[in-house]
C-alpha cells in the first residue's frame, strides 16, 4: 500500500503521471513506489544524511523531505552502489536487479526530461543487468491431468464448497494461459457465451480475444451454477470469480489455491511452482501438442515481443531427440 505522506513530493508527482498519464498498472506502480523509495533511503544513508549507521535498517529511514539539491548529486556511481548493494545484502537475482534498474531509468528520465527539475540524468547510460535465459518450468501433460483430476475431486479436501471455482480457475489456467492478474480480472460480462470466446486486460491496459474450448465453458458454466448471488459486494458483482467473502478474488488467494492444489495432486515440487508456471505449463502444451503457429501463440499470450514467445521453442526435448535421430546421417 502506498503512503504519499512518507515520500517527497517529486515522486508522488513521478507516480501520479505514470499512474494518470500513461496509465501503468496498480502493481507497477507500487513498484516504482517500493524501487525508488528503497534507492533514495540507501542514497541518505550513503551520503549520511540519516542518523542511521547499519545498512541493515536502511528501509526504516524516512525520505519524506529528501529534496532536489540531494537528487541532483547523485551519480551513476551511486547508481552501481546502490545495485551492488541489493546483490549484496539481498542476493539480489538480475531479473529483480534489471527491474529495479529500468525503475530507476525511467524515474530519473521524468525528472530530467519530462519536468526538468534536475539538469542533468545520472541514469542515461546505465545499463541494464545482463539476464541469462532459463527454460521455463512447466506442467508435464500427465501432471497437468492429475492435478485437474486432484482439483475435481473432494478427496483430500474437506469441506470443499469451491471446488467447482477452483476447478474453472485452473482449467482456464491451463488451458489459456492467461496471466494471474488476467485471472482474477475476468467479468461474466468479458464472457462472449454464444461464441466461446473471452476479453481479458493484459500488461499495458491491453485487451484481447482468448477463445475457450470446451472444457473451459463446460468449469465456468458449472461454476456459475453455484456461484452466489446474494450478499454479492456492490463493486464485485460482475466479477467472475468470488472470494469466500463474497468479493473479487484477490491474486493472494489464487496463488494459495493453487500452491494446494498442486499438493494435492501429489506433484513432485509443488512448493516451487507458481500460478505463472501454469502459464508456462499453457503455453508449452500447445506449442507441443496443438502444432500452433509461434505468432499465433504470441497473441494468445499477449506477449508484446516475438523474442518472449520463442522461449517455447526450445522447451521440447522429446522434438529434439528425434530430430537428431532422424538425422540421416544417424546409422552410418
Amino acid at each position: 500500500m502506498i503512503n504519499p505522506e512518507e515520500n517527497p513530493e517529486f515522486l508522488n508527482d513521478f507516480l501520479a503521471y505514470n499512474s494518470t498519464i500513461l496509465n501503468k498498472s496498480e502493481n507497477t506502480i507500487k513498484e516504482y513506489n517500493y524501487d525508488l523509495a528503497h534507492f533514495l533511503k540507501y542514497i541518505s544513508f550513503k551520503y549520511k544524511l540519516t542518523d542511521v549507521k547499519d545498512e541493515e535498517f536502511i528501509k526504516k529511514i524516512k525520505i519524506n523531505n529528501f529534496d532536489l539539491k540531494t537528487l541532483e548529486k547523485i551519480s551513476l556511481p551511486d547508481i552501481h552502489s546502490f545495485l551492488s548493494y541489493l546483490k549484496t545484502c539481498y542476493n539480489c537475482k538480475p531479473a529483480t536487479l534489471a527491474r529495479k534498474t529500468a525503475s530507476i531509468k525511467v524515474f530519473f528520465k521524468y525528472m530530467c526530461n519530462k519536468t526538468k527539475k534536475i539538469p542533468t540524468n545520472p541514469a542515461q547510460d546505465l545499463e541494464t543487468p545482463k539476464i541469462g535465459k532459463r527454460l521455463p518450468k512447466y506442467l508435464t501433460l500427465e501432471e497437468s491431468k492429475e492435478l485437474l483430476e486432484a482439483t475435481a475431486s473432494l478427496e483430500g479436501h474437506g469441506n470443499h464448497d469451491n471446488a467447482e471455482r477452483n476447478f474453472a480457475m485452473i482449467t482456464i489456467l491451463l488451458n489459456c494461459g492467461v496471466r494471474l492478474s488476467e485471472l482474477v480480472g475476468i467479468n461474466i460480462s468479458d464472457i462472449d457465451f454464444e461464441n466461446n470466446k473471452m476479453n481479458v486486460i493484459g500488461k499495458g491496459d491491453k485487451e484481447r480475444t482468448i477463445y475457450l474450448n470446451n472444457a473451459c465453458m463446460k468449469a465456468i458454466n458449472k461454476y456459475l451454477e453455484v456461484r452466489p448471488r446474494d450478499g454479492v459486494k456492490f463493486n464485485s458483482r460482475d466479477a467472475l470469480f468470488l472470494s469466500e467473502q463474497k468479493k473479487r478474488i484477490s491474486k493472494r488467494t489464487v496463488q494459495y489455491i493453487v500452491k494446494n492444489e498442486l499438493r494435492n495432486a501429489g506433484i513432485e515440487k509443488a512448493n516451487t511452482y507458481s500460478v505463472h508456471k501454469l502459464r508456462h505449463t499453457a503455453a508449452t502444451l500447445m506449442y507441443k501438442y496443438g502444432n500452433v503457429d509461434i505468432r499465433a501463440l504470441q497473441e494468445l499470450l499477449g506477449h508484446e515481443s516475438i523474442s518472449t514467445t520463442e522461449i517455447y521453442t526450445h522447451v521440447d526435448n522429446e522434438q529434439i531427440r528425434n530430430a537428431v535421430e532422424n538425422n540421416p546421417l544417424a546409422n552410418l
